[in-house]
C-alpha cells in the first residue's frame, strides 16, 4: 500500500475497465487505501463481481458500462449520485484496440476508425462529463486518463489507436484547464504491459520488446496502477501532466 491505510477513507472512486488488467490492479489499490470503488465493466461482469468480493472494505459496487453507449454512461452518473452522493476519483482505464499493420491502409476501414475514436475518445469524455458535477462538488477531485506512449510515438497496434490516444492526451490538457481548481486531470502513458489488451501479444513477445528498452524489463499492470495511485495521492500540485511508465520504451 501507499502511505496510510486510511488515506482515501471516505472517498468514492469510479474505475472504467475495472474488471481486468490495469483497471483491476488500480481497483485493488484504491480499495486497499480505504476508498469505496465502483468497478465498471463491459463484458467482464463475472470478473468484476468476483473482484468486488475480494476487496477490503464495504460498499463497493459494479456497473455495466459501454463506452459507445451514452445512455449507460448517463446511468452511471445517476447510480453514483443516488448510491454514494459523491465522487472524488475517476480512473478512465477502459478502451480497446485491434492490431492492424500501419502500412495496410485498406484494412483500416472507416467503420473501425470511427469505432476506435468513439470508444477511446468520446467514451472517456462522456464519463467525465457525467461525473463532473460530483467531482467538482468534492472540491478535491482527480481524473486519471490511461493513455499510451502510442499517442506521441506514433507506434502501436494501429494508426487509429495512436490517433485515439493522441486525442485523449490533448483532451487531458484541455480538461485540466477547464476543470481546475477543484478537479485535477492527469494522464498515465504505459507502453507494452503484461495484460491481454493486445490480441496475440504473449509473454514471450513482451520479453522481446522489453529487451529493446533501457530498463530491459516487462512492465506489469500493478506498476501502472502504482503510477495512477501516485497521481491520485501524491501529485497534488500537478494537473495536465503526462506520466510515462514504459521502462523507457519511448526512448528507443
Amino acid at each position: 500500500m501507499i502511505g496510510d491505510v486510511s488515506k482515501l477513507t471516505g472517498k468514492v472512486a469510479v474505475v472504467t475497465g475495472g474488471s481486468s488488467g490495469i483497471g483491476a490492479a488500480t481497483v485493488r489499490m484504491l480499495a486497499g487505501e480505504g476508498a469505496t470503488v465502483v468497478v465498471c465493466y463491459n463484458k467482464g461482469e463475472e470478473r468484476a463481481r468476483q473482484l468486488v468480493i475480494e476487496l477490503p472494505g464495504v460498499g463497493h459496487s459494479v456497473w455495466p458500462l459501454a463506452l459507445d453507449d451514452g445512455h449507460t454512461i448517463r446511468r452511471l452518473g445517476d447510480h453514483v449520485r443516488a448510491t454514494y452522493g459523491r465522487a472524488d476519483i475517476l480512473i478512465n482505464s477502459a478502451g480497446y484496440t485491434q492490431p492492424i499493420p500501419h502500412a495496410d491502409l485498406d484494412a483500416l476501414t472507416d467503420e473501425f476508425f470511427d469505432s476506435m475514436l468513439l470508444t477511446n475518445v468520446r467514451g472517456p469524455f462522456s464519463v467525465i462529463r457525467a461525473l463532473n458535477p460530483l467531482l467538482q462538488a468534492s472540491g478535491d477531485g482527480v481524473i486519471v486518463n490511461v493513455s499510451s506512449i502510442s499517442a506521441f510515438t506514433g507506434s502501436g497496434s494501429s494508426i487509429a489507436y495512436c490517433a485515439s490516444k493522441a486525442a485523449l492526451d490533448t483532451m487531458t490538457l484541455s480538461l485540466a484547464r477547464a476543470l481546475g481548481p477543484k478537479v485535477r486531470v492527469l494522464c498515465v502513458s504505459p507502453g507494452a504491459v503484461a495484460t491481454d489488451f493486445v490480441a496475440g501479444r504473449d509473454r514471450a513477445a513482451l520479453e522481446k520488446i522489453a529487451q529493446l528498452t533501457p530498463l530491459k524489463r516487462v512492465v506489469e499492470p500493478e506498476e501502472v496502477a502504482e503510477t495512477i495511485m501516485a497521481c491520485v495521492m501524491h501529485l497534488r500540485a500537478s494537473t495536465g501532466a503526462r506520466i510515462i511508465v514504459d521502462g523507457g520504451r519511448f526512448l528507443v
